[in-house]
């Protein structure tokens, strides 16, 4: 089911389910609630993207529900069990100045993309590098023994996905996150200035643009290079990816930014159930409502 002529569409990311196996049923109530689009996280544990079965079924349980596979998020983790990331040496990072973890990281982002073997989506989403304050729960390595992380090894693993994603129409869309390697600003001196190749865009996460400060800004920054999105809600402190609304974004002021810069393209729930997923999905669907009217205005 593609989007009417002149009508934006609206994604959910399955994020939403992200400590469950993903389903089919799970698909069929994202499209109950007037949803267009799914951006897939590749997550094993939710996902198993090695799996070419697993991949069928997607492709199925898809057209099942009338909607498009828009995008895929590249794995961060080994494993997502009980709302908890992995430990240390489970999490993923394209930016590990590690030889060995880096090439880990990549293949399993590389794994990842070859869904668009079988099934067309727009985008790759990656990060460069670990968000603050991942994979810090119980029995997990503190803060200060992270991963060295470099722009160099971001670069050289950026390039190599690039190379991977193109002959498959998948662009590659680093998204910005809270960290130094990714904030708005950054992102796009990397892109402009630190990348071989052209074509690399940026994934806008409202949320994480939020705590980093003005989101607005943050928008106009990347205008050049935006080609999705992240759309979720938090209260500037922590990333808690509420339905929009439901914190303190001042939805009105972000939306007339993305009217000005021109981006029409899709805008993705990456949210969270708070409340039952079914629920969240409900409150998705009103915040939908409320972000086609200001957008209508």
């Amino acid at each position: 089911m593609f989007r009417p002529v002149g009508k934006r569409q609206f994604g959910v990311s399955t994020h939403l389910y992200h400590s469950q196996r993903l389903s089919r049923e799970h698909l069929l109530d994202v499209a109950a609630h007037g949803f267009e689009a799914i951006e897939v996280f590749a997550t094993r544990t939710h996902f198993d993207y090695h799996n070419t079965a697993a991949v069928a079924d997607l492709q199925q349980w898809l057209a099942e529900a009338g909607m498009v596979l828009h995008g895929i998020h590249a794995p961060i983790a080994e494993s997502l069990v009980g709302g908890q990331w992995g430990q240390w040496g489970s999490m993923l990072s394209l930016a590990s100045a590690d030889a060995d973890a880096r090439a880990h990281a990549l293949g399993e982002a590389v794994a990842a993309l070859h869904i668009a073997r079988r099934l067309p989506a727009k985008v790759l989403v990656a990060h460069l590098g670990l968000p603050r304050g991942s994979g810090t729960g119980a029995g997990q390595k503190p803060p200060e023994s992270r991963p060295l992380e470099t722009r160099d090894a971001a670069r050289r693993s950026i390039e190599e996905l690039h190379r991977e994603a193109s002959p498959l129409g998948v662009r590659v869309a680093i998204e910005v996150i809270p960290n130094e390697l990714s904030r708005a600003g950054s992102l796009v001196h990397f892109v402009e200035e630190d990348l071989d190749v052209s074509d690399v865009g940026i994934c806008l996460d409202f949320g994480h643009a939020h705590m980093d400060g003005d989101l607005v800004d943050a928008i106009e920054t990347v205008s050049g290079h935006l080609v999705t999105t992240h759309v979720h809600d938090n209260r500037g402190r922590t990333d808690d990816h509420l339905v929009p609304f439901d914190g303190t974004i001042d939805w009105p002021s972000a939306l007339t930014a993305i009217q000005k810069i021109g981006y029409d393209g899709t805008l993705v729930f990456e949210i969270a159930a708070h409340r039952s997923p079914k629920e969240t999905l409900k409150q998705a669907q009103k915040a939908r409502q409320g972000m086609e009217r200001c957008l209508a205005t």
